[in-house]
């Protein structure tokens, strides 16, 4: 029994990249673009410095980082999403490198970085505590580490509790809303971090259309949801899209027909001893 923890592991890292290839996440990550550019305009960065962005996605962290004047690297499992970053680069005349590769497994040398962010990223890797090691195994000695990461009580938090009381997880991945969680993050970033400041904050979700249609444009371009709905028969799929409807409509704040909901994320930033 003790010698199927590695097939797991390599069997979890597999549907991880499927499940986030799947869809256009794209489509996603255009509504909160301006989470980005904030969480950046929050960052102290000086003309040159050597960012790197994990998990970076379609770049809505690491597009900012550039026009910053930082000397930005960006790194993700997923290779169509590293193609759509490339490309957003390029039309705003952004050099930006991006890699394919895994935030426990970066590969980068120790120290190479100023500064290391991860937006509603690095949360998802299944082993935190290699997670926060790369993390800070890459940042040099004074340098900041940033973390945007959705809390277990935010909006978000509540969509993926909602989801995995009927989808649970693999069996030993703890739930990435922890890294939410101020008491854990105080946990994993124990070591080699001199000064830990987080602070609250939320991002604007904004679509034009209703709750309803939000969860059925999530399980069009979502990879995760998509995901999520393929492991249930047709009475789980009505029941979680019921579920994931009532929330979005519960945090609603539009009255025009539209939805807007405000969701909560923690900003970590830590300073590499």
């Amino acid at each position: 029994m003790t010698q199927t923890a590695a097939p797991d592991l390599a069997q979890i890292k597999s549907n991880m990249k499927s499940i986030w290839m799947a869809g256009d996440f794209g489509q996603i990550a255009n509504y909160a673009v301006q989470a980005g550019v904030g969480f950046i305009q929050r960052t102290p960065i000086k003309p040159g410095s050597r960012v790197l962005d994990v998990a970076c996605g379609t770049g809505n962290v690491s597009l900012p980082a550039a026009h910053a004047g930082a000397v930005v690297t960006g790194v993700d499992i997923a290779t169509n999403l590293l193609e759509q970053a490339r490309k957003r680069a390029a039309d705003e005349n952004l050099n930006i490198r991006f890699d394919e590769g895994d935030a426990e497994d970066l590969p980068y040398a120790d120290g190479e970085f100023d500064i290391v962010v991860t937006m509603f990223g690095a949360m998802f890797a299944p082993r935190p505590e290699r997670a926060a090691a790369e993390l800070i195994r890459v940042c040099r000695p004074g340098g900041l580490i940033a973390m945007g990461n959705w809390t277990p009580q935010g909006f978000v938090g509540k969509t993926f509790q909602l989801t995995a009381k009927m989808v649970p997880p693999p069996p030993g991945v703890p739930p990435p809303v922890l890294w939410g969680d101020e008491a854990t993050v105080r946990q994993r970033l124990a070591q080699n971090i001199s000064k830990l400041t987080l602070i609250r904050h939320n991002v604007t979700f904004e679509y034009p259309f209703s709750p309803k249609e939000v969860v059925a444009f999530f399980r069009q371009y979502f990879g995760p949801t998509q995901a999520s709905f393929a492991r249930l028969d047709k009475a789980g799929q009505e029941q979680l899209a019921s579920g994931l409807e009532k929330l979005w409509a519960e945090h609603n704040q539009a009255t025009d027909g539209a939805t807007r909901v405000e969701a909560e994320y923690l900003d970590v930033r830590a300073i590499r001893a």
